[in-house]
Formats: C-alpha cells, sequence, structure tokens
C-alpha cells in the first residue's frame, strides 16, 4: 500500500473512532443544561480573542527576530490551535428548552447587544491594522501576507459570522450592521443572496452555495464567486421589477452597499496610499473566500429529493452538516449548529438547537475548512458519511449531485 494511502486511512480511522467516543470524553458533556447555558452566555465573548490577537501579534513582533513569523499568529492558532481543542473540549450537549428558557433567552437584549458590539471593534481593527500594514518596517513580504490573511481571517470567521446574524432579522439596525460589515470585505452581494436565494435553494442544483457530491474545492469556489455575485443582482432586479422600477435604480440596495464599498476602498486609499488599497481588497479576498470555503463545508453533498410535483421537499435539519463542538461554536455564534439555521433562519444564535439525527462534522469549521484545501483527505472522510447518510439511495448522489 502507498504510504499516502496508509496516512488516509489512519486519518479517517482517528477521527471516525475519536468521534464515536466523544460522548465519553467530552469536558462538558455531562453538564446541566442550565449551566451550560449560563456558560456560554458568558462564552460567546470569545469573539474578542481572534480580533484582539491581531494587535497582540503586532506587540510580539516588535524587536522580535522572528517579527514575520508573529504575524501569522492569528490565522496559525484559527487553523492550527483551534481544531486540536475542539477535540479536547468537545461537544455542547444542552438545547435551551422551548417552553422557558427559548422565550427568556430571546427576550434578551443581551444577546443583539452583544452582536451588535462586534461591528464598531472589528472596523476600528480594520482601520488600525491598515495603519500598521504600511507603518511598520519590521516585517518583509511574507509578514506583510501574514498580517493581511490573518486580518482577512478575523474579518471572515467574526465579522462574516456575525453579519450572517444579523441580515437575517427584520429590525433595520441589524440588517443595516450586517451590511455594513459585508461591504467592509466588498461582500455585499451575500445579505441579497444568502437570504433571498441560498435559503430558497439550499441542497439543489440551483444552489451555487451548496457543494456537490464529488466536487472538490477548488472546483466549487469559481463557481461560488460568480453566480452568487450574478444571482444577487437578479435577486435584486427582480425585485425592484415587482415594483415597476428598473434594475438600475436608486432603490436598489447594492448599488448602495457596493458604493461604501467603494468609498471605503478610496478612503483608504487617500489614507494610506496604494499599499492601504492593496491591504483592504486582500483582507476582503480572505474573508469572503473563507465565506465561500465554509458554505462548500456546511453542505457538501448533501440535497433535497425532488417530489413527484416537481419541487423539492422542504428544508429540514437533514440538509446541513451540523457541528457541535463547543469551542467553535462560542467563536461562530452557534453557526455550527447550521441544520437547525436552515430549518428554522430567524432563530436567534442563542437559541440554535442541536439535532443528533443531522448529519454531524467529525470537527468544528476551522478544523474542517483545512481539510476542505485537500481535496484527497477530505473526499477520504465525507465521502463515506455522504454514503452513509443516502445509504439505499445512493442513485440520488448520483443523479442529483455529481457534476
Amino acid at each position: 500500500m502507498k504510504p499516502w494511502s496508509q496516512k488516509l486511512i489512519v486519518l479517517q480511522s482517528y477521527m471516525s473512532i475519536h468521534n464515536n467516543n466523544q460522548t465519553e470524553t467530552g469536558m462538558f458533556e455531562r453538564l446541566p443544561s442550565h449551566w451550560m447555558l449560563a456558560l456560554k452566555k458568558v462564552g460567546y465573548w470569545i469573539w474578542l480573542i481572534p480580533v484582539l490577537g491581531i494587535p497582540l501579534s503586532y506587540h510580539w513582533s516588535l524587536g522580535s527576530a522572528h517579527a514575520d513569523a508573529w504575524a501569522w499568529l492569528v490565522i496559525t492558532v484559527v487553523f492550527g490551535v483551534i481544531p486540536l481543542l475542539d477535540f479536547v473540549v468537545g461537544r455542547d450537549p444542552a438545547n435551551p428548552d422551548e417552553r422557558d428558557q427559548v422565550p427568556a433567552l430571546e427576550a434578551q437584549g443581551y444577546y443583539r447587544l452583544l452582536s451588535l458590539a462586534t461591528v464598531p471593534l472589528l472596523l476600528a481593527m480594520l482601520v488600525w491594522s491598515a495603519w500598521i500594514f504600511v507603518s511598520y518596517a519590521g516585517w518583509s513580504w511574507v509578514g506583510q501576507l501574514g498580517w493581511v490573511l490573518s486580518v482577512g481571517t478575523v474579518m471572515g470567521a467574526i465579522g462574516i459570522t456575525v453579519s450572517h446574524e444579523l441580515i437575517h432579522k427584520d429590525a433595520a439596525l441589524e440588517p443595516n450592521a450586517g451590511g455594513l460589515l459585508l461591504a467592509a470585505v466588498c461582500y455585499a452581494g451575500f445579505q441579497v443572496e444568502h437570504v433571498r436565494g441560498h435559503h430558497v435553494h439550499v441542497s439543489t442544483p440551483e444552489d451555487a452555495s451548496s457543494s456537490r457530491f464529488g466536487q472538490s474545492l477548488y472546483a466549487f469556489l469559481p463557481h461560488a464567486y460568480k453566480h452568487n455575485f450574478l444571482n444577487a443582482w437578479r435577486l435584486e432586479a427582480e425585485r425592484l421589477q415587482r415594483r415597476g422600477l428598473p434594475a438600475l435604480h436608486w432603490r436598489n440596495e447594492l448599488i448602495w452597499w457596493y458604493a461604501i464599498s467603494a468609498l471605503l476602498l478610496l478612503g483608504f486609499s487617500l489614507a494610506f496610499g496604494w499599499l492601504g488599497a492593496l491591504f483592504f481588497l486582500g483582507q476582503a479576498l480572505m474573508a469572503f473566500t473563507l465565506l465561500e470555503i465554509v458554505n462548500y463545508v456546511e453542505h457538501y453533498g448533501l440535497h433535497r429529493r425532488k417530489l413527484d410535483n416537481g419541487r423539492y421537499e422542504r428544508t429540514t435539519p437533514h440538509h446541513s452538516w451540523n457541528s457541535n463542538f463547543l469551542l467553535t461554536n462560542l467563536f461562530l455564534f452557534h453557526l455550527q449548529r447550521h441544520s437547525d439555521h436552515h430549518a428554522y433562519a430567524k432563530r436567534r444564535y442563542q437559541v440554535l438547537r442541536h439535532f443528533d439525527d443531522s448529519p454531524q462534522l467529525p470537527n468544528g469549521y476551522a478544523g474542517m475548512i483545512v481539510l476542505a484545501l485537500f481535496p484527497p483527505l477530505w473526499r477520504a472522510i465525507m465521502d463515506p458519511k455522504v454514503r452513509a447518510y443516502y445509504a439505499g439511495e445512493e442513485h440520488q448522489l448520483s443523479e442529483s449531485q455529481l457534476t
């Protein structure tokens, strides 16, 4: 047997054994539900760690013989340390009680303010990081690249995650705050396409954000970039047409959001020169690429069955991969309880539930993103899970998933 094949089998066996034994080894598995809810109420502030990790990494690089390495600190911790800590910390067993705890949790303005608090801090971090990028002479191009990718990781992992939470809400403040975060990473179309496109067509061939069985990340990404951008404009044009307005009208919200992105680019250019513009575009590319990799992970190989009437079955918790690892769920405001989010999109992050019968990822998003970067490893781990989930219905994979 080839060494590469042996490595794939060892990795697959380890992840399978670990996940089978997770109930016995998780640190928080046996805690009562109300304790877990209290712990998470404070634990959601963990989003501050990667945000504050940006200035901390700069501080530690000052005068260091390894200044370039410190610029990579955040991205190294996120994609190197956190996947391992997910295994150590384990899963979160707590679902809020629907009758008593859910209404109380949803009524608490604390959780709404917590998500909104990310907006000014992230924008301030972005501006400060641009100033450091153009003024600090201690990094070579290697350090500068690490700095841009680390800032983009924070803007994608925290900024876009929070914007995703906010754009689903009805009050004007939250969608506008979410739109501002998306404009800061030049991906405003997500606000339109995600809510009106992705949530309608998720896990069907019509959805560019739902990766197909057997599709590599590198085949998925260019398709997602292109079609999600075009679909956002199509959806907004259709909305305006129903009101008797042309697509290029001042009420087209995409025009406004992309105008904000253009103004931000201009502002960074005027304040910090061409390097400031390069920094702004670089962190944006990293942030929205991270978003699309997460989309790839969240729906790989899953699909809604086509009914006899030609329509697709209703979206349920079975049509998204779920990851109930506590640590990354705290970092990502319960984004990994994605199965419940797609079945009930208006539920706020603090009341999203875990379903044991949803398809389960073997690690948190940080680890799965790293795995997706290596298609042979990804397929060795995930393809058997997809086939097992559709056992007896393999024909559905060949008919609707293979590209």
